[in-house]
């Protein structure tokens, strides 16, 4: 569907914004028995994990970590034990790799809030906390990392940034997503065909990234790509860019902006098939300067929804359409 559904999507943003309340009673309550604080996910909810990650090195000293369910699974982590909170999401609530890691989470001792859409779903059943609403992973994930910061002193002015994005985020995130749409189009037009593509991205963005390439483009429209992290590009990928190579280039607002931004001041010498999409170019109207490098992880998303929406349209492939995922045995 091309036409952005502003309703639907401001109800989803202002729908996430409204458990800030359940997520600070679970984390107050928490805060006190936990040491570490761990990130579990696999596919697209690994990548959430990276992006909150990076979110937290910087700005905390609490030890935080971030695993991948089914490598957990196999490997194990000793940093995992009876003072660990850990943090999941899913939709379905039945993937086979995080299922089998909440149980060896509780094993070690660990307690587990989940972001589980479905509430009736084993995985609801399974973790220590449930919380059940659709829709902006990484804000939920964001707002139990700022909880977490703001009771050690490391978030000062929590109270501010929260009030500014109740006011203002959904109608931000909404107008980025409408100036997006005619990009968006075009960028779906010129790439809807291409053989290979590659994602470049750096700080919160690198999870973006690694999830756009994987979940979406390949999982969703059959595309392939790669993603890299910006800070790795010119240690190997750089050789095999020439004039012609499909290249995109996220740039956020964080820290690590300036390692996607070294890639595409690069690019221009040696390719012309390459796109820079920069947050920074998406007003946030209400929301101070100094935050948007928190929130560009979903300014791009607004960005890449409606590149999604045209190249659904365009290619006549059903975003919903699976070969293999859960249509087999593997």
């Amino acid at each position: 569907m091309v036409k952005f559904e502003e309703e639907r999507f401001l109800d989803n943003v202002r729908g996430a914004l409204a458990l800030r309340g359940q997520i600070e009673a679970i984390v107050d309550a928490a805060d006190g028995q936990c040491d570490n604080l761990c990130w579990l996910g696999i596919g697209g909810t690994w990548a959430s994990c990276l992006q909150t990650t990076v979110h937290m090195k910087e700005r905390s000293a609490m030890e935080v970590f971030a695993l991948n369910a089914a490598e957990y699974n196999t490997t194990g982590d000793r940093r995992v034990g009876a003072r660990t909170f850990v943090v999941i999401s899913s939709v379905t609530g039945t993937t086979e790799e995080m299922c089998a890691a909440v149980e060896k989470l509780h094993a070690a001792g660990a307690r587990v809030l989940g972001f589980i859409d479905k509430e009736d779903s084993p995985l609801a059943q399974a973790v220590d906390w449930c919380i059940s609403f659709p829709h902006n992973e990484q804000l939920k994930f964001f707002m139990t990392a700022d909880r977490f910061m703001f009771l050690r002193g490391e978030f000062k002015d929590y109270d501010r940034y929260y009030a500014q994005l109740d006011a203002c985020l959904p109608e931000g995130l909404a107008a980025a997503e409408k100036a997006a749409d005619e990009f968006g189009r075009s960028f779906a037009k010129a790439h809807m065909n291409d053989k290979l593509h590659y994602f470049v991205g750096a700080g919160t963005l690198y999870g973006a990234t690694y999830s756009y390439a994987m979940c979406y483009w390949e999982e969703m429209h059959w595309i392939r790509t790669k993603s890299i992290h910006a800070a790795e590009f010119f240690h190997g990928m750089l050789e095999i860019v020439d004039r012609d190579t499909p290249v995109t280039v996220f740039v956020g607002e964080d820290s690590q902006r300036e390692l996607a931004l070294r890639v595409a001041h690069f690019l221009p010498k040696v390719c012309d098939n390459f796109c820079v999409i920069d947050t920074a170019d998406y007003p946030l109207e209400g929301i101070d300067l100094e935050y948007r490098g928190n929130l560009s992880h979903l300014l791009m998303h607004a960005v890449t929804n409606r590149i999604d929406a045209h190249l659904e349209a365009l290619s006549g492939h059903d975003m919903k359409l699976r070969r293999y995922y859960r249509q087999m045995e593997y």
